[in-house]
């Protein structure tokens, strides 16, 4: 993910922001319809309230992309936390589609090839950062880290 990359997602969210409800409402629509087995997980969860903790953390790391450092490990909880409401690894794979065609419609024309593209990288990114803390395997531990060397999400450093 570069400079350029980063300011595209936060440009792009920045749009996103006065229309946040609405915009929860329909990546919980598109989630619920694409993947109708990740809806149990919120069974009991008041969808208003579960909207807004989405655009929340969405802010807190599109805000914090320039230093990643300070929100990996917060991601990384989330994602261990999560294992406890039963989503498995492959629910992420559906949450950043449902993601991505949010953006697209709320975003219009302005959901470019190139701020798809930022959005993806962005988000594969940090799901694979939220995955191998919630469900670690030794062989994927140490995946793309030869000994002394930084884990593969540091390449920003």
């Amino acid at each position: 993910m570069d400079d350029k990359q980063i300011t595209l997602i936060q440009e792009s969210f920045a749009k996103v922001v006065p229309i946040k409800d609405a915009a929860a409402e329909i990546f919980y629509a598109d989630l619920f319809e694409t993947a109708p087995a990740v809806k149990p997980y919120f069974a009991n969860a008041d969808m208003k309230d579960q909207g807004s903790k989405l655009m929340a953390t969405l802010a807190v790391v599109v805000n914090g992309l320039r230093d990643l450092d300070k929100i990996v490990p917060v991601a990384q909880q989330l994602a261990v936390k999560h294992v406890d409401y039963g989503v498995k690894a492959q629910d992420y794979d559906s949450v950043g589609a449902s993601l991505l065609r949010t953006l697209e419609k709320g975003l219009g024309d302005d959901f470019t090839p190139e701020v798809k593209e930022a959005w993806t990288v962005a988000y594969t990114t940090l799901a694979g950062v939220m995955k191998g803390a919630a469900y670690p395997e030794p062989e994927l531990a140490t995946a793309g880290a030869a000994p002394g060397k930084k884990p593969f999400w540091k390449f920003w450093a």
